[in-house]
C-alpha cells in the first residue's frame, strides 16, 4: 500500500519503488494504474520481481538451469547476491563454474533485411555466441555506462581518445559501454563494441571472450575505477594505476596518514559510522564543515554546515546510511585543479587550473581558468612539488587529478584521483597536447622520458571553462550553486585575456554577459566590500545599478548612483517583479541567512524564468564585471584550435 501510494507521484527511484511493490505482492495492473506506467512494462517487471524471489534461497542450492532462468529472466550477479546473501564474486565463479555464461550476439544493422557483419555486440544466454576475436591482442576500455550528473560525456571523450590511442599502437580497441547515445559506441571508433554496462559481471564474462592484453579502467569516471581491484583479484590484468594505489587514494583514513608522512597539509576532517555520531564529529572537526557520505558521485548529499541546526537539517533531509565523512570547510579559499601524467615514477603536470569560485563550489559547476590567474611562480612551484610527491607515492600510472585549496597562503590537499578528471577535455583542447592518447602509452609501459612532452613555457593565451547548467529547464529549482554538483555539459572560450576569455565561455553556455541596461546587486554582509568594486565596474561599463537596502547603502557610500528597490519580503513592487517584467539584465546575489537565502531564492528563480544572467559568488561577479568592460565590439573574434595550436607547433619547430 506504501509502495503504491508513493508511486501516484512521479519521483527519480519510481522503478525501484516498482520493483518494491511488485516484490511485496502488488498485482502489475495496479501498479500501473498507480505509476502510469504502461502495463507492458509492469508485467515485464513483474517477472523480474518473481525471479528475484525465486532466488532468494542458499547459493548452494542454485544450480546450472537455476542461474540460467535468474539470469535470461534480466537478473544480474549482483541481483543474485542480494537474493541470496553472498557476494556478487562468488555468485559469478559459481555461475561460470557451472558454465552458465553470456553468449553475445552481432547487432543486426540492416533489420534482416540484408547480412550484416557489425562488430557491435549485446549479451544474452542462448547457445552459441557470434563474438569475434581477430587474433590480435586487445585492450578493453571501460565506459562511464550512462550518462548522468557528475560522470558523462567529458569520460566518454577520453574512452573515445583511449581507443584511438590503443589502434595506433597496433591493439584491438574493445569498448563496454551501454550508452549508445555516446561516441564512445560509434561506428569506427572501437575494433569492437559490446553494449553492455560496466559492471564487474560483465566484464569479468567479456574478458573470458577477449583475453585482453589490458584492461584501462581509469578513463571512464568512478563507475569503472571502482571495479578495478575486483578485476585484479580475478587475474585481469589492469592497466595504469595498482589498484592498492588506488584504494590509498580513496580510503581516507590511510590517505591523511599518507598526506602527513609526505609533510602535506589537509583541512581537519573526521569519519563517523552513522548519522548518530556525526554532531560528536563534527563537533571535533569544527563548524564550518563539508558533510557526505564516504561514496558520492557528482557531489550528491553534500552540504556546507556552518553550525549545529544546519548538520541536524542535513540527517534529517538526506538521512545518509552508513559512514558519514565530515571536513573542516575553508571559507575564502582559491582552489586549484592540476591534472598530470605519471609513469609511476616521474610526474608531468599537465595544467594547474584556478576554480573562479571560491572552495566549496563542486568542480563540475566552477568556471576555471587556465593559467592560474593568481597563482605566483612560488606557489606553482610548490603544487608542482606536491602533485610529484603523491604521483609517486600513490605508484600513479597514467592520468593523476589532484585538487588543492590555498587557505590564509598555505596549500592544503582536498584530494588526489588516480584517474582522468572532468577537466582532461577542456586542458586537452587549451595546450594542444593530447594528454588522453599519452596516458595510455604511459599504462602500456612507456616512459615519460619518451613521450617528447613539451617544456614549461609562458602561456600565449587564455581558457575559461565554464559549466552548462540546466535550470531553464527547471524554473522552480534555485540556482544557487554549491558542493553537489548540477551542471550537465561544459563549454569554453580563448582568448588573449582572462575577462575576454570568460565573457565568450558566458556566450557559449548561454548566459550571454549584457553590455546595456540594469544590473540588481544583493550581497550579504561579508561580501560587500567587494561588491562594491563589482559595482563600480558595472557602472563603468554603462549599466544602470539597482540594489536592496543594506547593499544601496554601501554602494552610495561609496559614490556610486544606484536606485533602491523593495526585497521580496518588503512587498509589492520587489525586485523579483521587475525581473520578471524584464526590466533587469542582470542579476548579482550573493545569499547568507535563512530569510536572506528564502529572498534569494525567489530573486534567483525569477532570473531563471526570465532568462536573465544569475551570478551567486562574488569571485564569479568579479569576473562578470570585468569581462563585461573587455567585451565590446570587436575585441575578440573566434579562433579555431587547429590555428591556434598549430602557430604553436610550428614555433616550437622553428625554435628547434
Amino acid at each position: 500500500t506504501e509502495a503504491l501510494g508513493r508511486l501516484r507521484r512521479p519521483s527519480p527511484d519510481r522503478y525501484d519503488v516498482i520493483l518494491w511493490a511488485l516484490g511485496a505482492g502488488a498485482d502489475a495492473a495496479a501498479v500501473a494504474e498507480a505509476s502510469g506506467v504502461h502495463p507492458w512494462f509492469c508485467g515485464e517487471m513483474a517477472e523480474l520481481a518473481a525471479a528475484r524471489r525465486a532466488a532468494r534461497r542458499p547459493l548452494a542450492e542454485l544450480g546450472a538451469a537455476e542461474l540460467r532462468a535468474a539470469r535470461r529472466a534480466g537478473l544480474t550477479d549482483r541481483d543474485l547476491a542480494a537474493a541470496t546473501g553472498a557476494g556478487e564474486l562468488a555468485v559469478g565463479r559459481r555461475r561460470r563454474k557451472l558454465g552458465v555464461r553470456p553468449t553475445y550476439h552481432a547487432v543486426d544493422t540492416c533489420a534482416a533485411e540484408f547480412a550484416a557483419l557489425t562488430p557491435y555486440y549485446y549479451s544474452a544466454f542462448e547457445s552459441e555466441s557470434e563474438a569475434a576475436p581477430d587474433g590480435r591482442q586487445a585492450i578493453l576500455v571501460l565506459g562511464s555506462g550512462p550518462n548522468r550528473i557528475g560522470q558523462g560525456i567529458e569520460f566518454d571523450y577520453c574512452c573515445v581518445h583511449a581507443a584511438r590511442a590503443a589502434r595506433e599502437l597496433g591493439y584491438a580497441a574493445v569498448m563496454v559501454n551501454s550508452n549508445p547515445e555516446t561516441v564512445s559506441t560509434d561506428h569506427g571508433v572501437s575494433d569492437r563494441l559490446y553494449l553492455e554496462a560496466p559492471t564487474l559481471d560483465a566484464v569479468l564474462d567479456i574478458c573470458a571472450v577477449e583475453r585482453p592484453a589490458g584492461v584501462i579502467a581509469q578513463l571512464g569516471g568512478q563507475t569503472p575505477l571502482r571495479l578495478a581491484g575486483p578485476l585484479a583479484a580475478e587475474g585481469v590484468p589492469v592497466l595504469g594505476t595498482p589498484p592498492a594505489g588506488i584504494d590509498l587514494a580513496e580510503d581516507r583514513g590511510r590517505f591523511a596518514g599518507l598526506l602527513a608522512e609526505l609533510g602535506l597539509l589537509a583541512p581537519p576532517w573526521a569519519a563517523a559510522a552513522d548519522a548518530g555520531e556525526a554532531p560528536a564529529a563534527a563537533e571535533a572537526v569544527g563548524y564550518p564543515l563539508l558533510v557526505r557520505p564516504s561514496h558520492v558521485l557528482g557531489g550528491r548529499a553534500m552540504a556546507i554546515c556552518y553550525g549545529r541546526t544546519d548538520l541536524e537539517r542535513y540527517l534529517e533531509r538526506e538521512r545518509p546510511e552508513g559512514p558519514i565523512f565530515v571536513d573542516r570547510f575553508l571559507e575564502d579559499a582559491l582552489e586549484l585543479d592540476v591534472d598530470a601524467l605519471a609513469d609511476g615514477r616521474g610526474c608531468w603536470v599537465a595544467a594547474v587550473m584556478e576554480h573562479v569560485e571560491e572552495a566549496g563550489v563542486h568542480s563540475g559547476d566552477s568556471a576555471c581558468v587556465l593559467p592560474a590567474q593568481s597563482v605566483g611562480p612560488g606557489l606553482l612551484a610548490e603544487v608542482e612539488e606536491q602533485t610529484a610527491a603523491l604521483a609517486a607515492a600513490l605508484g600513479a600510472v597514467g592520468l593523476l587529478n589532484v585538487q588543492f585549496a590555498v587557505h590564509e597562503g598555505r596549500l592544503h590537499v582536498l584530494e588526489a584521483n588516480p584517474r582522468a578528471s572532468r577537466t582532461v577535455p577542456f586542458v586537452a583542447k587549451a595546450t594542444g597536447v593530447p594528454v588522453v592518447g599519452a596516458a595510455v602509452r604511459l599504462m602500456l609501459g612507456a616512459r615519460l622520458e619518451e613521450l617528447e612532452l613539451p617544456p614549461p613555457a609562458p602561456a600565449r593565451h587564455v581558457a575559461v571553462k565554464e559549466a552548462v547548467l540546466p535550470f531553464a529547464r527547471f524554473p522552480t529549482t534555485d540556482p544557487l550553486l554549491g558542493p553537489e554538483m548540477r551542471a550537465t555539459g561544459e563549454v569554453m572560450g580563448i582568448a588573449g585575456s582572462f575577462p575576454l576569455a570568460f565573457a565568450k565561455a558566458q556566450r557559449a553556455a548561454g548566459q550571454a554577459l549584457p553590455r546595456t541596461g540594469t544590473a540588481f546587486v544583493s550581497a550579504r554582509d561579508a561580501d560587500k566590500p567587494r561588491a562594491v568594486a563589482v559595482a563600480a565596474l558595472l557602472a563603468r561599463a554603462g549599466l544602470r545599478l539597482l540594489a536592496t537596502r543594506g547593499t544601496a547603502a554601501a554602494l552610495a557610500a561609496a559614490g556610486l548612483e544606484v536606485d533602491r528597490v523593495n526585497t521580496v519580503s518588503e512587498g509589492s513592487p520587489h525586485v523579483a517583479e521587475l525581473i520578471a517584467d524584464g526590466a533587469v539584465s542582470l542579476v548579482v546575489n550573493t545569499p547568507s541567512g535563512r530569510g536572506a537565502r528564502a529572498d534569494g531564492a525567489i530573486i534567483r528563480r525569477a532570473a531563471v524564468r526570465a532568462r536573465v544572467p544569475c551570478i551567486t559568488t562574488i569571485e564569479a561577479a568579479e569576473a562578470a564585471a570585468r569581462a563585461i568592460i573587455a567585451d565590446v565590439p570587436g575585441a575578440g573574434g573566434p579562433v579555431a584550435l587547429q590555428d591556434l595550436h598549430g602557430r604553436r607547433q610550428a614555433g616550437r619547430g622553428a625554435g628547434r
